[in-house]
């Protein structure tokens, strides 16, 4: 898996998928709950519904000759992989500086810096932040979860996936996902035995409860954390929580933190990436690796929630490795192919590729967000 370490950051407009943008279907209205929030922050992990939708309006469609215009660079913010949360007229990343993992605050309008703040040792973070009003919630490659004021950059408190929850990745790129924040709680995925998912206290980082790795969590895979992010659904007339593990999907209750379903043909043994797609009774999955792609329906049962796959999608004609996956009204759009990127849309419900264009002179995997009618 072939990563390229930022130094530093530069605020223009949202980089392009290969050399331009492709138009996409426009979000109705009804779709946009939380429209104000998409317009004004981006707290999370591809944004504040984790769905890679930016509710910005009037964007350039072209850009001009040479480029837009670069409005402010920082440099200095060390080595890493994270990208940024902004809220409030706060940028917050992290970054490797000075051999210590550095959760970092930026003013939006022209780049200085507010804070830094050394939070572990280790290797280059992978993480995305959280931003929920005025804390911000960071985890480290080797697993320290941090609270901090978002202010300030004072740390509230710390929890250790592996000293306190017997945590264990997949495989050995390092924890990677943004910790969710859920009402009172922040629930993230220590991958323990005994602690696969956790929900904390998101005020003490008491835990409030633990999921248990099911014994028959099948064959696919590896035990462990994988590499993507919770994210929220209520399929099958339950609220849940949806998470790609070592192990393939998994439903768990929100508020038990008790399995409701799974699912482990979408497992591969190297490094589940993707983050799902939720849309009402339905999941969307996919993995690089010569894995695939599937549908998932979920029913509600005598028992409580069992998982359908409607359809399975072989890796030859869809599989998204990096980059993630955004779905637009009925379409799912993602960059196809194993340590590549080719843009691809597919029907959500039958799994039918309706486009594949060429990706111009662009090379490996790209990052995919959706504003303004386009996909970037």
């Amino acid at each position: 898996m072939t990563r390229r370490i930022t130094t530093f950051l530069a605020i223009t407009m949202m980089s392009l998928i290969a050399t331009g943008s492709y138009a996409a279907e426009k979000i109705e209205p009804s779709e946009r709950a939380t429209a104000e929030a998409r317009s004004h922050s981006w707290t999370s992990w591809r944004g504040p519904m984790r769905d890679g939708i930016s509710g910005e309006t009037g964007l350039q469609s072209q850009w001009p000759e040479g480029g837009p215009k670069l409005i402010w660079q920082v440099n200095g913010l060390g080595n890493g992989f994270s990208s940024v949360a902004i809220s409030n007229g706060r940028i917050i990343s992290m970054g490797k500086v000075d051999g210590s993992v550095s959760v970092i605050a930026l003013n939006q309008k022209d780049g200085s810096k507010l804070w830094q703040t050394p939070i572990s040792d280790g290797n280059n973070p992978n993480c995305t932040p959280t931003i929920d009003g005025d804390r911000v919630y960071a985890l480290t490659h080797n697993g320290n979860l941090a609270c901090l004021d978002v202010k300030t950059g004072e740390i509230l408190w710390k929890k250790s996936f592996t000293a306190d929850f017997g945590g264990r990745m997949e495989s050995g790129w390092g924890y990677s996902e943004s910790p969710l924040v859920d009402g009172d709680r922040i629930v993230c995925t220590p991958g323990g035995r005994e602690n696969m998912v956790v929900a904390l206290n998101k005020e003490t980082g008491e835990k409030l409860w633990s999921t248990a790795m099911p014994a028959e969590a099948g064959s696919r895979g590896q035990d462990g954390a994988a590499y993507s992010s919770v994210v929220i659904g209520n399929g099958g007339g339950g609220r849940q929580y949806v998470q790609l593990t070592g192990r393939g999907v998994f439903g768990i209750d929100s508020k038990s933190g008790k399995v409701l379903w799974q699912y482990n043909r979408i497992a591969n043994g190297t490094a589940n990436i993707p983050t799902p797609i939720v849309k009402g009774d339905y999941v969307f999955c996919s993995t690089g690796y010569n894995t695939g792609a599937a549908l998932l329906k979920l029913n509600k049962t005598g028992a409580g929630i069992a998982a359908q796959e409607v359809y399975f999608l072989e890796p030859r004609d869809v599989q998204n490795h990096h980059g993630g996956m955004i779905l637009l009204g009925d379409h799912i759009y993602m960059g196809h192919g194993h340590n590549q990127g080719f843009p691809l849309c597919i029907e959500m419900m039958t799994g039918k590729v309706k486009w594949r264009p060429g990706r111009g002179v662009g090379q490996r995997s790209a990052a995919i967000i959706y504003a303004d009618g386009h996909l970037y």
